[in-house]
């Protein structure tokens, strides 16, 4: 059964641990969020905790165990069923006891939700218990326990010296432990397509439609444009899958690693969803009941239900719901903001300190990550000022104890983290013996390049374990945040209560200062991309990397005068922007059309 909606926002994945326990926190409100299951030590660690907090039975799931990394996150994420549904009959009661409580259930709703004015109704003509009752089991339930799995982390795992089967690999295994779990919730699937993974669902029937109970678990596609929706959608229905959300994320303006696209802008993107998602469920349906008769299982009479959802930089509730508005979408992520609300992530004092006093100069695109793609970072955390400290000692590089990115088979067959002491020592031994060979601006380049990767497996996982005192083992690596961009304009911690009155323009927690729309925000850092683009290409030139950076300069031209009709024939969002944002956009469509005429000097 499909349930509507409690509300119009999610809260996407943040890391390996600042939402790891979201759901434990505002999932019986009816807010859906998402964690990461790619850290089975920590959800061990967290299983246990939450299990002793909430006097439940727990049992240690070691390594020594078979399949141990599967049986942890199974074993955590029914925990997490177990504790959300009891929360949730606890509010339930809650609400029908007291009226205060109700009233502040009811604030906490979109102001135009059917919810919302059921609930205002009861209280206004004084309706009777039974009536409410009626009304919470209909309306209310909790948000969905989503699960997100990096398609490309991947590793293959090894029992002395000898592969393990496919199956055991580190996402193979996470999805295995979602599909044992008691959660009728979605996988969210990220960092773009893997076949063989892909083809894993197949054995788990729960992945199925059903005449009786639908889609007992679902699949969501994380994708930057609709390209890449097609081609993986289809790639699923032909082996009888639906895809049950497109969950499309600004390419530049969103936290962690940063997937630029060939100069797609967002709105553009989102554009071509709305005029073609119609062609997308025909070809999937199509598709995945020609697949479901071959294998002779269930096949629906009409489409399932399929959903639009974006995030990317949204900050007020006027983009809120002009996203809602405009492009049909289903729900709106909200991340980053969530790291200032104690009541909604897994942030440590210190760490949320520095993100309430970030400015815009100080969050940055890094080169820290070991997948070697650009990742949202913010200046001061104490992982940047240890990796510095082990440099100086010319003791470069992490000890990797939980090798979760170790994929670089360069120097080792079972594969080495690019930010690991032994991977950056080989590296660095190298680079002395042809030292003679570079200059000091390249051999110092080359340096960098080499030492620049942080340890995110332990980085991004500290806060939580700090966050609820527990130890911190191993050797000292400080914390990791990936805070998108929008961060800067949110300037201090919040209740839970004051982040959704925000979303639905009944509170303005935003900092008083001068704040760009976020669809400006990142056309700003594409061009920012596009100039360091050209500084390569002019330090290394190839045909090839010519070639995209025209694609590139052509999507964004196009973006621009996208932008520009929607702004100035939009007569209820952007009025009080409109002027500075056309401004803008004439500002950098001029720089794009003068400054960037590409030819081979």
């Amino acid at each position: 059964m499909n349930l509507k909606p409690i509300h119009s926002f999610h809260i996407p994945v943040m890391g390996l641990a600042y939402t790891i326990d979201s759901p434990i926190r505002v999932a019986q409100y009816g807010i859906s969020s998402t964690i990461s299951v790619m850290d089975d030590e920590l959800i061990e660690r967290m299983n246990r905790f939450y299990c002793e907090k909430f006097e439940l039975p727990y049992a240690e799931i070691s390594k020594k165990i078979e399949d141990f990394r599967a049986k942890r996150i199974t074993a955590y994420l029914n925990t997490l069923d177990t504790i959300v549904k009891t929360k949730f009959n606890n509010l339930k009661q809650t609400l029908l006891d007291s009226k205060k409580d109700l009233e502040t259930y009811k604030d906490s709703l979109p102001n135009v939700s059917t919810i919302r004015k059921t609930l205002q109704k009861h209280i206004d003509e004084k309706l009777s218990i039974e009536n409410l009752k009626n009304v919470i089991d209909q309306y209310l339930h909790p948000g969905e326990i989503d699960v997100n799995i990096m398609t490309k982390v991947d590793r293959e795992n090894f029992n002395k010296k000898e592969a393990l089967p496919v199956e055991y690999n580190d996402a193979h295994a996470a999805l295995r432990g979602f599909a044992n779990s008691t959660l009728n919730s979605s996988v969210v699937l990220s960092a773009g397509m893997n076949p063989r993974l892909f083809s894993y669902f197949e054995q788990f029937d729960s992945f199925f439609p059903d005449s009786v109970l639908g889609l007992q678990k679902k699949i969501i596609l994380k994708v930057s444009d609709f390209r890449s929706a097609l081609i993986q959608g289809n790639f699923l229905a032909k082996k009888g899958l639906w895809v049950s959300e497109y969950r499309i994320e600004s390419g530049l303006n969103c936290g962690g690693h940063a997937f630029a696209t060939d100069g797609l802008l967002l709105g553009v993107i989102l554009q071509e969803f709305k005029e073609r998602k119609q062609e997308l469920i025909d070809s999937t349906f199509e598709l995945m009941s020609k697949a479901l008769v071959q294998k002779g299982k269930y096949v629906p009479s009409v489409p399932l239900e399929l959903k639009i959802t974006a995030q990317g930089g949204v900050g007020t509730a006027m983009e809120h719901q002009f996203l809602l508005d405009h492009y049909q979408l289903d729900s709106v992520g909200w991340g980053s903001p969530f790291l200032l609300v104690p009541e909604a992530t897994s942030v440590d004092a210190a760490t949320r300190k520095l993100l309430i006093n970030a400015k815009e100069e100080d969050l940055y695109l890094s080169t820290i990550s070991p997948l070697g793609i650009p990742f949202n970072s913010v200046k001061g955390t104490t992982n940047e000022a240890i990796r510095m400290h082990r440099i100086v000692e010319d003791k470069a590089g992490s000890s990797c104890p939980r090798k979760y990115l170790a994929l670089n088979k360069t120097h080792d067959k079972e594969g080495l983290c690019t930010a690991s002491r032994k991977y950056q020592q080989i590296e660095l031994d190298q680079l002395m013996l042809h030292k003679a060979n570079y200059t000091t601006e390249e051999f110092k380049a080359k340096f960098d390049q080499i030492t620049e990767k942080s340890c995110l497996c332990i980085g991004l996982a500290n806060a939580s374990l700090i966050e609820h005192d527990l130890p911190v083992k191993g050797e000292k690596q400080g914390i990791v945040v990936c805070p998108g961009p929008n961060i800067a304009y949110f300037d201090k911690e919040v209740s839970l209560k004051q982040m959704v009155q925000h979303i639905y323009g009944n509170d303005n927690i935003a900092a008083k200062t001068l704040r760009p729309h976020f669809f400006i925000k990142e056309l700003r850092m594409y061009i920012d991309h596009l100039k360091k683009e050209v500084k390569e290409l002019k330090q290394e030139y190839s045909a090839m990397k010519l070639k995209q950076i025209e694609k590139l300069k052509a999507n964004l031209l196009l973006g621009i005068t996208y932008y520009k009709d929607l702004f100035t024939f939009d007569m209820q969002y952007f009025v009080d922007e409109k002027e500075q944002a056309l401004n803008e956009l004439i500002k950098i469509e001029t720089d794009l059309i003068g400054n960037y005429n590409l030819v081979q000097e």
